[in-house]
């Protein structure tokens, strides 16, 4: 990784040559390319070293003050900020793989996929799944959820209620119980839900989101809006057919 400082006492390329010798001594240190004219000194290392370290070195070569440059951004940073997001989404994509393909598996009750079958079971898969999550801490759940969700803050019950109601709704798409009723549900209370998630993003509010529980620590995002209304338009598109 690579990080950019700035360096204040360098009068002359001794002090740059001096500068950079002490730098290169650092065991974590790979390359220290020092400019005078800044100035500046772009530091490549294994890992990344504290400020205190690097003027630790520094001071040995003179007086000289180090400093993380403004705006210090690179390639490695942005790259461990990508795998920190991925990270924290991981849950969420193995728990959405396990559902697709045991719904996919499922679908087949002919020999033939039958689109019907695999979005029931894969929208039942989803609500109990997601439900399971939320109950291993239902207290956990229900407090974080009325942070940002309008009925939960405004009726607390209702985050105590949310996980028995996505359970329901789960149990009534595996065993197909009246298609119609469990879609409109469907829709009525994932739709509020996406608009809610929708809503504080747009606030650009950084808060958890509770899809997964307190087991997890999801952000809330783009991603959650998706989750949402993928359901919502599954159950609109399941209304279609049957009707």
């Amino acid at each position: 990784m690579t990080h950019t400082y700035s360096i204040s006492g360098m009068t002359c390329g001794n002090c740059v040559s001096k500068v950079k010798s002490e730098l290169l001594k650092i065991g974590d240190v790979v390359q220290a390319d020092i400019q005078l004219s800044s100035p500046q000194a772009s530091i490549t290392m294994q890992k990344h070293l504290p400020v205190s370290t690097l003027q630790h070195a520094v001071s040995k070569a003179g007086n000289f003050i180090i400093a993380e440059a403004p705006g210090n951004h690179d390639l490695d940073h942005n790259e461990n900020e990508d795998s920190q997001r991925w990270r924290s989404y991981w849950p969420l994509i193995l728990v959405f793989s396990f559902i697709t393909g045991i719904a996919t598996i499922t679908s087949f009750p002919q020999g033939q996929f039958a689109l019907m079958s695999w979005m029931n079971n894969f929208m039942g898969g989803f609500f109990i799944a997601f439900s399971f999550f939320k109950l291993l801490d239902l207290k956990g759940f229900a407090e974080s959820y009325a942070t940002y969700d309008l009925l939960a803050s405004g009726w607390r019950s209702y985050g105590y209620i949310y996980p028995f109601v996505e359970l329901a709704l789960g149990i009534a798409f595996i065993t197909g119980f009246d298609p119609l009723v469990t879609n409109i549900a469907t829709i009525v209370i994932m739709g509020f839900s996406s608009f809610v998630v929708i809503r504080a993003i747009s606030n650009k509010r950084q808060i958890q989101c509770a899809c997964l529980g307190t087991v997890f620590k999801l952000p809330m995002s783009t991603v959650t809006v998706i989750e949402d209304l993928l359901m919502v338009v599954m159950a609109a598109l399941t209304i279609v057919i049957i009707l």
